[in-house]
């Protein structure tokens, strides 16, 4: 069984009535929601407020990434909102995220502040040729993940590949968000670096985002309770 805790419901849609229905099937989970860029820019923070009203978790997934005076305005003003966990690039550098950590953990909400490493949709060949980082794409994502530690996160996004050398290097206790979670059968679309929720957990991920292995199913509970058994 998958514990319910670790997973992050991605809800990546601009329809508002899709939106309510699968919070209305998650109601009763011990579930998160990540409410991303696209469903935030166009439906705006009064969904946060609807998932808290369900009693979900709620991950903020903007992915601040900005010289440090902007992140640290913009994160000043998502404070007010009741989120429990938001994230940055750890790209932005070290007084970025410094910043960054400042701002969340003098606000009310206190949320986890997680720093994205490298996205699940690149490659090796991105980041040698594209992102110019010699190296291996595994070394770039502990180097990030070394970065937000010693700057103030509570951990990472990653893929789960990452997730057992980033815990040696920065410490059990770091925070992975892993997406790129695809069960068995389903379609990897847009993602490169996945694995199965069981092999996700094996791993020790501490959260695992799913979204649409939930979200496009025509019943977003039965698909949950499905992956939650370990289907």
């Amino acid at each position: 069984m998958i514990p319910a805790e670790k997973v992050i419901v991605a809800l990546d849609t601009q329809d508002p009535e899709q939106v309510k229905k699968i919070l209305d099937a998650l109601k009763g989970y011990k579930v998160w929601v990540k409410i991303g860029m696209e469903l935030f820019y166009s439906l705006g923070p009064q969904v946060i407020q609807e998932a808290k009203d369900r009693d979900l978790k709620v991950f903020l997934d903007l992915k601040l990434h900005d010289i440090p005076t902007t992140v640290s305005h913009a994160l000043q003003a998502l404070m007010k909102h009741p989120v429990d966990m938001v994230n940055v690039h750890a790209a932005g550098g070290s007084e970025m995220l410094k910043m960054a950590s400042s701002v969340v953990k003098s606000s009310v909400h206190k949320p986890l502040l997680i720093a994205v490493t490298q996205l699940t949709s690149t490659t090796q060949s991105q980041v040698n040729d594209e992102q110019h980082i010699t190296g291996s794409l595994e070394e770039s994502v502990v180097h990030y993940a070394q970065l937000a530690r010693m700057s103030g996160c509570d951990g990472v996004v990653c893929a789960p590949q990452e997730v057992i050398a980033i815990k040696k290097i920065c410490s059990p206790e770091f925070i992975t968000v892993t997406p790129g979670i695809r069960p068995l059968g389903t379609s990897m679309n847009d993602q490169k670096r996945v694995t199965t929720p069981m092999d996700a957990l094996r791993l020790g991920t501490d959260y695992m985002v799913i979204g649409r292995p939930i979200t496009q199913n025509p019943s977003p509970l039965v698909a949950l309770v499905s992956i939650l058994k370990g289907s």
